[in-house]
Order: structure tokens, then C-alpha cells, then sequence
């Protein structure tokens, strides 16, 4: 016997019966000569301030979507929720009456409805509005996932964000704090005088760091262009035209791989200061973490996957050569020793450049030990084509990595401003092939020969400062979105 036929012998499948149900009940919300889609609602107040300030009798109007239903005798419950909040609703026919009653029935979880009544308190204490009149605003087709009991299927989760939204409250309270986050990034950046500024997000050259890039291809102009890694050297073009104190809250693309730490579209915050350094990064980065923190948890202390973390100033700088000599025993520069260590680790080798095997090395050996917040400092020129040598020991840059909870959340430098060393720089990484540098960006340099003030720079994860500061393990409990792999 075919499927169909076994579905025509035995009737619909049980959730065909849902849909069908819905459906039913929005074709009868019509015929009552009412819209199931609602229209525009003025006036409703959000549930969490009504909850929070109380007041026995008080008449007020609230929206949001039904996410329960008891009833007992004639008495129904309704649970309501916004995005602030959830409360209860009591619903009596001889309050709304006949005819709001028959609309009543039609209700379904998962639809969204507007109310006003008064509020009081039940027997058991729960705050309630005893329902005066209500209004349908949307009418949902489909049941809503495990009951209200909370969608915890994470792949479900990352591809139906809305669900997860729906289903998850504490969900909804990370993005909202993501969002105070960036707000207030924002307004104490601006508040020291850094004006923001938006820098392309196709460019014709890509660099500004180490990683592969996406490519597009612009039809009216028959030109190659990529998503941009980085807004770096576009940010540096402005310090040359006298604007010394710039930031960019920016979307950056990385044609790489996916972990709990990394998304192939990310945010970042790149700042640039003229006439400062990596120390003054380093404090400017202290005041802002903190402050952030302050903002979001009421104090300096964070709490991340069961460690508790001091975010007050000052931090720890640990460099980055004596914490490599420390780990492996030997000295970073010392090619054959790095080779045989990452040998040992599992690490690649074959041809690649020395310091690439090196980072690696120092990544496997010292990152897990970087519980932090440490500034790891003084890195070696190597790894640096844009940032200025140390005057004390020419090996190494003014450049540091802010390590908090083992991840990196910032890279920052004393700026490289001599147009001829960084020509050189440009073409040494171009000779190693190196990711992130297709090509020489000549323009960079002539807007450097016209004179790049000496500056500090700093590049912050938002991604990852969201993580720590709302207490989220990956990525992707901070990105509404988050790259999936694609289904069938």
C-alpha cells in the first residue's frame, strides 16, 4: 500500500492535523470579519516595568505572543510575552462577553494579541490582568517548538533563530545585551572625542591582516574585488588626512574555518590614534573592558564557563619571547629546535616560512595557559609587516594581544608610519606568499609618503567581548546569524 494510501486509510498525520487545525481557526477569525494579521497597535506598554512596578488596580495595555493556556471552570489563563517579559492573563466571559468569548476560542499558542484590562495579584500571588478587552494581531500557522518547555536542539536553534528567540528568553536577553554593549562602545569612544567612520567593504586589494579572502566580481565595472579582512589601511588613509582619533564598529570576512570561536563574517572595532602608541592602546583597552563590564554586570568581575575573571586595571604584560623560551625551552629564532618542537606537536611544517612554524608553536605551548587578562607584548617583527619596531630590541614590534579567558579579544600596535620600511615589509610578505596581501597596495603607500602621523591602533572582537561578558561558550550564541553548513 503507497504512503497515500495509508494516509487516506488512517486520516492525517498528527502534526497535518496541527496545521490544519490553525488554519481552520484563521479561516474562522475571517469569516468573523476580523484581519488574522492585525495592523498597527498603539499604546501597549512593555510587560517587564508593568511586573516590576506593581500597582493593585491599575489599568494598563500589553502585547506580545500567547505562550500558555490553562483553564479551570470558567476561569482561563493566558500566559503573555514581549521581549521584556512575561504575564498572566485571566480571561472571564462574563467580563469580555459572548462574542469576544467565541474569539477567545480561537486562539491558538503562538499567536500574537493585544490586551487591556487591570492588574491584581491571584491566590498564589502572581501578578495578572484580568482581561477587559483583547484584540487578534497575528495568527500563528504553526505550533511553536517542545511546548514552551524550551527549544534546546542547537542546530535548530542556529538555522531558526526566530524560534530560538521565541523559546529561549535567556536567548533573548544575550542579544539585547549585545546590543547595550555596542551602544555604550559607542557613546564612551565618542565621548573622548574618536569619531566613527565607515570605510568600503569591497576593496580592490585586500590586506590589512594575515587570512584568506572572500572574491566577488563587479559586473558594470569588470573588476575583481574583495569582502574585506580588515579596515585597516583604509583607517590608516584617514590618519593621513588629519583625522587623528577614528574607530569603525565593522563586519569583516574571512574565508577560513568554523569553531566555537571563529565565523567566517565577524565584527570587530578597529581604532586608530594619532600620536599615541601600544601603551596607550593598553590603557585605553583597560578603561573600555572594564567599563563595558560595569555596564553590563554592575561591577569588574566576569564570569565565563565556570572561571571568574578581574577586569579591573591594571593588567599583566608578558612577552612574547620570554613566555616562547619559557614553554619550549629554547629560543624562538632557533629554526632547527622550532622545526623538531613542531614535529613533536603534530604540527605542519613542510615549507613554510620560520615564523609561521614559530606562531605555531608558541599558539600550541603558551595559548592555554593564557587564563588572563594579559597584554602578551613585544612580538617579533616577523609577524608584524605594519608595526614599528621596538628602539630597544630591533627582533621585535610594539605590538600586543589581549588574552582573556585563553582567547585573543584584541591585536594592537605602535603603528609603522616610514613609507620605505613598510614597502619592504610589503614585499617580503609578497615574496612569502602570504595570505591577506594579493598585491602591493600602492596607494597606501603614496597616501604614507605624504606623511602618517605616529599612532597607536587596536583591533577588539565584539564577537568575543559578547561571549565573555554575557557568559556565552561559542560564536555562535552572539551572532544572530551564524554561517551553517547548508541542508539538502
Amino acid at each position: 500500500m503507497s504512503e497515500q494510501a495509508k494516509q487516506d486509510q488512517h486520516g492525517p498525520r498528527p502534526e497535518e492535523k496541527l496545521l490544519a487545525d490553525r488554519r481552520a481557526h484563521m479561516e474562522a477569525v475571517k469569516a468573523k470579519g476580523i484581519d488574522p494579521w492585525g495592523g498597527r497597535h498603539d499604546g501597549t506598554a512593555a510587560i517587564r516595568p508593568i511586573v516590576d512596578a506593581y500597582v493593585e488596580g491599575r489599568e494598563v495595555s500589553v502585547a506580545g505572543r500567547v505562550t500558555g493556556r490553562r483553564q479551570f471552570g470558567k476561569a482561563n489563563f493566558l500566559d503573555l510575552r514581549d521581549w521584556t517579559g512575561k504575564i498572566q492573563l485571566y480571561v472571564k466571559k462574563d467580563i469580555v462577553g459572548d462574542v469576544a468569548m467565541e474569539l477567545f476560542n480561537l486562539l491558538d499558542l503562538g499567536d500574537l494579541m493585544a490586551v487591556k484590562g487591570k492588574l491584581f495579584k491571584t491566590k498564589t500571588g502572581e501578578i495578572s490582568v484580568e482581561v477587559k478587552e483583547f484584540r487578534i494581531l497575528t495568527k500563528s500557522l504553526r505550533p511553536l517548538p517542545e511546548k514552551w518547555h524550551g527549544l534546546q536542539n542547537v542546530e535548530i536553534r542556529y538555522r531558526q533563530r526566530y524560534l530560538d528567540l521565541i523559546s529561549n528568553p535567556e536567548v533573548m536577553e544575550t542579544f539585547r545585551k549585545r546590543s547595550q554593549i555596542v551602544a555604550e562602545w559607542r557613546r564612551w569612544l565618542t565621548e573622548r572625542g574618536f569619531v566613527e567612520v565607515e570605510t568600503p567593504m569591497m576593496q580592490p586589494i585586500p590586506g590589512g591582516a594575515a587570512a584568506k579572502p572572500f572574491v566577488t566580481h563587479h559586473n558594470a565595472l569588470d573588476m575583481q574585488l574583495f569582502l574585506r579582512i580588515a579596515p585597516e589601511l583604509y583607517l590608516k588613509r584617514l590618519l593621513v588626512g588629519g583625522m587623528e582619533k577614528v574607530f569603525e564598529i565593522n563586519r569583516n570576512f574571512r574565508n577560513e574555518g568554523i569553531s566555537p570561536r571563529h565565523n567566517p563574517e565577524f565584527t570587530m572595532m578597529e581604532l586608530y590614534w594619532a600620536y599615541s602608541d601600544y601603551n596607550g592602546m593598553m590603557e585605553l583597552t583597560e578603561g573600555l573592558l572594564s567599563h563595558l563590564a560595569k555596564t553590563v554586570t554592575g561591577g569588574t568581575k566576569v564570569s565565563w564557563d565556570g572561571r571568574e575573571f578581574e577586569l579591573a586595571a591594571p593588567w599583566p604584560r608578558k612577552k612574547y619571547l620570554d613566555l616562547f623560551r619559557e614553554k619550549a625551552g629554547f629560543e624562538w629564532h632557533d629554526h632547527d629546535k622550532v622545526v623538531a618542537k613542531a614535529r613533536e606537536l603534530h604540527l605542519e611544517v613542510g615549507k613554510r616560512p620560520h615564523e609561521a612554524i614559530a606562531n605555531d608553536v608558541w599558539e600550541s605551548l603558551v595559548e592555554g595557559d593564557l587564563s588572563g587578562p594579559v597584554f602578551v607584548i613585544d612580538f617579533p617583527v616577523e609577524l608584524s609587516p605594519l608595526t614599528k619596531r621596538s628602539p630597544k630590541d630591533d627582533r621585535v614590534v610594539e605590538r600586543f594581544e589581549l588574552y582573556i579567558a585563553n582567547m585573543e579579544i584584541a591585536n594592537a600596535y605602535t603603528e609603522l608610519n616610514d613609507p620605505i620600511e613598510q614597502r619592504a615589509r610589503f614585499e617580503r610578505q609578497l615574496t612569502a606568499k602570504e595570505e591577506g596581501l594579493e598585491r602591493i597596495d600602492e596607494d597606501f603607500l603614496v597616501a604614507q609618503e605624504h606623511g602618517m602621523p605616529p599612532a597607536g591602533g587596536i583591533g577588539i572582537g565584539v564577537d568575543r567581548v559578547a561571549m565573555l561578558l554575557t557568559g556565552s561558550k561559542s560564536i555562535r550564541d552572539v551572532i544572530l546569524f551564524p554561517l551553517m553548513r547548508k541542508t539538502e
